[in-house]
C-alpha cells in the first residue's frame, strides 16, 4: 500500500466509481491570501464568479503555470491585481498547503495559503470578481462561506497561521468532507 510520510493511504474499495470519477478530473494550482487591516479584520471577497459564486472567501487565484510562476509570485500578483495593494515576498507567510480532491465534483485543487503580515490600508474598490468587505474573525463564522472554508480553511488559519501545515481533503459531492493533516511544522 502506498504511504505518505509514514501514513497509509486508505482506499475505499466499496466505492470504485468514486475513484473512476476523480481520476478524470483536472488538477488546478492556486493561492489564497489572507489579508487584514490594522484593526485585525479579515479582507474577504463576495465572489461574483465560480468557483464559490455568491459566497465570501479570501482573495486568490490560479498560478500561471505556463510561465513557471511560483506560489509566492502568484500570491503577490493576485494581491496586487485584486486589491491594488503591493506586497513583497517577505510580507507573505506560507502557512498551509491543502490538496482538495474533487472540489465541487469539478476538479482537484492544490492550494497554497498565505497570511500577509503587512496590513492592508483600506477597503479595495469592487472588481469583476466581486466586492470586498472587512470582517472580524467571529463574524466570518456567520457569513455565507464555502463549506470547506467553514470546516477546514478557517480552522486551519486559526490554528496554523504562524506555522505551516500540509493537509488533504476529500471534497467529493455527496460524501462527508474529510480533512487529514499530513504534516505540521512548528
Amino acid at each position: 500500500m502506498p504511504a505518505i510520510r509514514g501514513k497509509k493511504i486508505v482506499r475505499n474499495a466499496s466505492c470504485p466509481e468514486f475513484f473512476a470519477m476523480t481520476a478524470s478530473l483536472s488538477y488546478k494550482i492556486a493561492v489564497l491570501v489572507f489579508l487584514e487591516n490594522a484593526a485585525g479584520e479579515q479582507l474577504l471577497l463576495l465572489r461574483a464568479k465560480p468557483p464559490n459564486l455568491g459566497v465570501w472567501s479570501p482573495i486568490g487565484g490560479k498560478l500561471e503555470t505556463a510561465t513557471g510562476e511560483s506560489p509566492f509570485e502568484c500570491a503577490a500578483r493576485e494581491t496586487h491585481e485584486e486589491t491594488g495593494f503591493i506586497v513583497a515576498h517577505d510580507d507573505l507567510h506560507l502557512f498551509a498547503m491543502i490538496a482538495e480532491k474533487a472540489y465541487e465534483g469539478e476538479s482537484h485543487w492544490l492550494l497554497f495559503l498565505f497570511r500577509c503580515k503587512k496590513p492592508i490600508p483600506a477597503l479595495p474598490k469592487d472588481i469583476t470578481e466581486g466586492r470586498f468587505g472587512f470582517f472580524g474573525r467571529s463574524a466570518i463564522d456567520t457569513l455565507p462561506i464555502p463549506e470547506t472554508d467553514r470546516t477546514a480553511l478557517w480552522p486551519t488559519y486559526d490554528r496554523y497561521r504562524d506555522h505551516f501545515v500540509a493537509l488533504r481533503a476529500d471534497c467529493a459531492p455527496g460524501r462527508p468532507l474529510h480533512v487529514e493533516v499530513e504534516q505540521v511544522t512548528p
